[in-house]
């Protein structure tokens, strides 16, 4: 019998060493020992794991999106500037050949003949220097004054041609009786804005000019390539930062925003408010003091 009274206190005292406390002979302590569950140590990494797991969650909240930082549309500091007393071209046309003639404008690598009594000049400079600087110094047009000795010009059209040594061609064609509004008080005149082209070696524009009339066409720049740039390790590119000015108060106030680089608009930033998932929580609920069975066995001090 006392055999057995022995085996069950060596049962009880090493329940009592896994459970509870009972070293002080203080059944109900409010500082006893909660079960063990057999994560003891690994209490906060649970958590710890979550949240680095979610540590870079902005870092994927845009994924496919373009990085704003990174793609900064032309930032003022990347991108040269064009002075703006020199971003106007001046083409002067004349037809005296006696009949209707396509007048050929740019087109610097094929370097076309004007047809007899076709005279073809540029009021800055000339057509030749024109031509060679293209070929080097690509740049956009954006805007065009179109002004005529004679309105029945304006039913001819524009035709923006480009070719490449393989010998593809493409065509655009560009009506300029379009652009006509009650804004423009002179019948001789047309000013449209929405003009664009891209002159390059390869872009040619061509109009067939009637007899004895003279067409004088006013481009503004909006971007070339400078590629003296490259020697002092800047960026090629130049943007011309003043608005076109139209003579128009109306519209001119309207243009005075901030400018576009090479026809790509500037990204607006939008603020996006990102939620962080909410950390999970974990309870641990302490159990409630057992209450001890009264026994009749007798317990041995602890030595």
């Amino acid at each position: 019998m006392s055999d057995y009274n022995d085996e069950l206190m060596r049962y009880e005292e090493a329940a009592e060493d896994q459970y509870d406390d009972y070293d002080n002979d203080e059944l109900y302590d409010d500082e006893e020992d909660d079960f063990d569950s057999g994560f003891e140590g690994l209490e906060d990494g649970y958590d710890d794991e979550y949240e680095d797991e979610y540590d870079d969650y902005d870092d994927y909240a845009d994924e496919g999106e373009y990085d704003e930082e990174a793609y900064d549309d032309y930032t003022r500091s990347s991108i040269g500037k064009i002075d703006p007393n020199d971003r106007t071209l001046t083409v002067v046309v004349t037809n005296k050949s006696g009949a209707a003639a396509e007048a050929v404008i740019f087109g610097g690598n094929a370097e076309a003949a004007q047809p007899n009594g076709v005279s073809v000049d540029i009021e800055e400079s000339s057509h030749k220097e024109v031509r060679e600087e293209s070929k080097s110094n690509p740049f956009k047009i954006a805007g065009m004054k179109y002004s005529v000795s004679n309105a029945l010009q304006f039913d001819n059209v524009l035709r923006i041609d480009r070719r490449t040594a393989s010998g593809s061609k493409t065509t655009r064609v560009y009506q300029p009786r379009n652009a006509t509004s009650p804004q423009n008080f002179t019948q001789q005149l047309i000013d449209d804005d929405n003009f664009e082209m891209d002159v390059t070696g390869q872009d040619s524009l061509r109009v067939v000019v009637e007899d004895g009339v003279t067409a004088v066409f006013t481009f503004t720049i909006k971007a070339r390539a400078n590629l003296g740039n490259l020697l002092k390790g800047s960026n090629v590119a130049e943007l011309s930062r003043a608005p076109r000015t139209t003579g128009l108060p109306q519209l001119d106030l309207i243009r005075r925003r901030r400018p576009t680089a090479l026809g790509l608009r500037r990204k607006r930033k939008v603020r996006r408010i990102r939620r962080r998932p909410s950390p999970r929580v974990r309870y641990i609920r302490k159990p409630a003091p057992r209450r001890r069975v009264p026994t009749r066995l007798v317990r041995r001090k602890r030595r």
